[in-house]
């Protein structure tokens, strides 16, 4: 049974969203305060569904905090619309947003692609190595030389999808689609960024980049000679 930790103070929302995935057959629980979630979390849930707007402390202070202990997917429900809230709690280390209001269907499609993503990719190789960094796809990290390299869920979720589909070209639509949700299809900004980080945390020259191409106006391939 997956289990989901809900983070809301809105009674009437958390009890909603707590009997719809109950009736699923999640196992559920719920806080009202970051500070409550932050002492919840070393139970370890398989997912958190998470409310920015807290009463006691910043979500995206939330996300980072939980993050030192977990990468389960966090999906990100808010009132905020704004770009700039959606990209700094990506940054952060959410896995997806979702802005208030929504629909429950469009949530558990969210949930369900989130614990896809976070399930061990045994189609892959287990280890991959390259001249520059080694990936261990099971542990979910890739070191260098130099030591490990830290990446965000986000930035893992994009390596991880280029290594399944190795040598061959990812369109950018499906990139979003997979990591963000189908409502970020056109969000193309979002992976610029992101890869422009990946490349500065993997390539020994970013602006000449020999294993994450780019394949301009169309998407991007992962490449290991």
């Amino acid at each position: 049974m997956i289990r989901v930790l809900i983070v809301e103070d809105e009674p009437h929302l958390s009890r909603a969203l707590s009997i719809n995935l109950k009736a699923r057959n999640y196992q559920v629980s719920t806080a009202m305060t970051g500070a409550a979630a932050l002492d919840m979390a070393p139970d370890h849930p398989d997912l958190m569904i998470l409310d920015l707007g807290l009463p006691d402390m910043e979500g995206l202070d939330v996300i980072r905090a939980f993050r030192l202990s977990s990468s389960a997917p966090i999906i990100v429900l808010s009132a905020r619309t704004d770009r700039r809230d959606k990209v700094d709690a990506l940054d952060a280390g959410a896995d997806d947003y979702l802005t208030k209001p929504f629909g429950m269907d469009e949530l558990l499609a969210r949930m369900r692609a989130a614990i896809r993503r976070s399930e061990p990719a045994s189609e892959t190789r287990p280890i991959i190595e390259t001249s520059h960094f080694t990936i261990d796809v099971a542990a979910k990290q890739v070191t260098t030389a130099e030591g490990t390299v830290r990446l965000t869920p986000t930035e893992w979720d994009i390596l991880e999808l280029l290594i399944r589909n190795r040598g061959k070209l990812v369109s950018q639509k499906h990139i979003l689609q997979e990591v963000w949700g189908p409502t970020y299809v056109n969000e193309t900004h979002y992976l610029r960024v992101y890869l422009a980080q990946l490349r500065r945390k993997l390539e020994p020259d970013p602006a000449r980049p020999q294993f994450l191409l780019t394949e301009p106006g169309m998407g991007y391939r992962f490449d290991a000679p």
